[in-house]
């Protein structure tokens, strides 16, 4: 009886083999470094905050503490970052789910006239655009500066995400099944609601995760227009913090904390850096399975 050694595959030749095996340590080398400093920022988290500013962290937490956390939850402009955050984030992503939907399922129907001509002018605003100064006087012109729609409006449509949706609904949607509803006295505005969408359910994962993530990280339209510190979102707060190194020690209700500020910033940022990515690592894993099937769907067709 012939053996196969295992571990390597019957009809691989010398060469395959030692591909391989320096791909594969390769990709397990780029794996580590990617890994580190995600395991030093936690690490640092939970530690204290004179081990993270006399550089004592390596791989695991020296002195294990939550202060960072607990600091992080008492700054009272990080709470109200966060809440302004979920609240951007969540109005922000059912707006642009809408429009994108809205926009996307008309330029998708080949009876549609003059549908070349609008694409066009949707994939002229990837390329060229007005600049900072002209999109600042549309917003002070529409009395949005200093306002939540300033966060909201602006860019209410991706047109990345607008092509992807238009060519998931052209290639799974056909015309043929609208023809057959229409049979039954189906309207377009009906057929969207009740068979296209409940068709679309991994193009709209993905879209809602691409929206999501992209104001949940979203800064420049605050720091462009809004003034008001009520209104700032988390990643300002953050900015000032990581960037800027500022916190206010009259904001730090601890009075231990308050004395032992030596080493505060540089824990809060680790701390800091550790909460504003939980969100989605909690949420990424119910919308993976939809991700690369609405996705790829999505991009097959131009």
């Amino acid at each position: 009886m012939m053996k196969v050694k295992t571990g390597i595959k019957v009809g691989q030749s010398k060469g395959d083999r030692v591909f391989y095996a320096v791909n594969d340590t390769l990709l397990f080398l780029a794996f580590l470094v990617v890994l580190y400093p995600l395991v030093y920022i936690v690490s640092s988290s939970f530690s204290s905050g004179s081990a993270v500013s006399t550089g004592r962290v390596v791989l695991w937490p020296v002195d294990f503490s939550l202060e960072g956390y607990k600091t992080a939850f008492e700054y009272p402009m990080i709470v109200s970052g966060f809440q302004n955050t979920f609240f951007y984030m969540i109005a922000g992503t059912l707006i642009n789910l809408v429009m994108t939907v809205l926009a996307a399922y008309p330029l998708s129907r080949p009876k549609m006239k003059f549908r070349g001509i609008l694409m066009f002018l949707f994939t002229f605003t990837m390329i060229f655009s007005g600049g900072l100064i002209p999109d600042y006087m549309l917003m002070q012109k529409l009395h949005m500066v200093n306002t939540r729609w300033a966060m909201l409006m602006p860019g209410a449509i991706g047109v990345f995400n607008l092509i992807i949706c238009r060519t998931f609904f052209q290639s799974n949607i056909p015309e043929e099944l609208y023809e057959s509803a229409s049979m039954d006295g189906c309207n377009h505005i009906r057929f969207l609601a009740n068979v296209v969408l409940p068709l679309s359910k991994p193009i709209l994962a993905v879209l809602t995760l691409y929206y999501a993530v992209g104001h949940w990280n979203a800064y420049f339209n605050a720091f462009i227009y809004l003034s008001d510190r009520a209104k700032f979102p988390l990643q300002i707060i953050l900015r000032e913090i990581l960037v800027m190194n500022m916190i206010d020690p009259s904001s730090v209700f601890d009075p231990e904390l308050a004395a032992s500020k030596y080493g505060l910033a540089d824990l809060l940022k680790y701390a800091l850096i550790v909460v504003s990515t939980v969100p989605f690592m909690i949420a990424y894993p119910f919308v993976a399975k939809h991700f690369v099937k609405g996705a790829l769907s999505g991009a097959v067709k131009g």
